[in-house]
């Protein structure tokens, strides 16, 4: 019967049908990668924690946030962290973002705003995240735009894919806040930052 509901569902023209639709392949393509990547033998490493469900991300070079002065719109807006971890603020200037939380960063502004306002209260909402990037026996290794939720066996696609040399079940990642590589399989996820390092088989 549940089938047959979905069946029904799906060939219905009701406004909204498409979208289910897409819904539902996506969702069954998920399925097939999850299932390829188990039959592949892929070395039992650690999980590692999506970045989404990591606490406490840490701002780098390469993100985006949002700053909103609550009472003054004309210091709110959009800033980029730049290459040396800061990035330049009406009335403070250069603010050091590299390593802190979005709510540390919402403190020091607000201590260094009561200079100028009476009880600022700032809000910080990371935007977009710096990229992730790919190298060694990939078709395309380079920097790619970082998407929430992204695998290491994503991020190989989004390169081009395996070259004919590649070690195809294991693979380090360097993490910025980490000086030691760390194992990875085709399902561990990928944080902004991380450089995925694709290694070559033994013939």
């Amino acid at each position: 019967m549940l089938q047959h509901s979905i069946i029904t569902k799906t060939k219905s023209p009701r406004p909204g049908v498409k979208t289910g639709a897409k819904i539902w392949a996506v969702l069954l393509m998920l399925g097939m990668n999850l299932t390829i990547a188990g039959c592949a033998g892929e070395p039992n490493f650690t999980p590692v924690a999506p970045m989404n469900e990591t606490a406490g991300y840490q701002l780098g070079s390469g993100d985006m946030v949002q700053i909103t002065v609550f009472g003054d719109p004309s210091l709110s807006g959009e800033r980029q962290v730049d290459g040396t971890g800061h990035f330049a603020f009406p009335l403070i200037g250069q603010v050091k973002a590299s390593g802190l939380k979005s709510t540390e960063l919402e403190t020091l502004l607000e201590k260094q705003l009561k200079d100028y306002m009476r009880d600022p209260n700032v809000g910080v909402q990371v935007m977009s995240h710096r990229p992730f990037y790919i190298v060694g026996e990939i078709r395309k290794p380079g920097s790619y735009p970082y998407v929430n939720g992204i695998t290491v066996i994503n991020a190989i696609a989004i390169a081009g894919g395996f070259t004919y040399r590649a070690r195809e079940g294991s693979f380090y990642i360097q993490r910025p806040a980490q000086k030691a590589q760390i194992e990875a399989g085709q399902a561990t996820p990928v944080r902004p930052g991380d450089v995925i390092i694709v290694q070559e088989r033994h013939f």
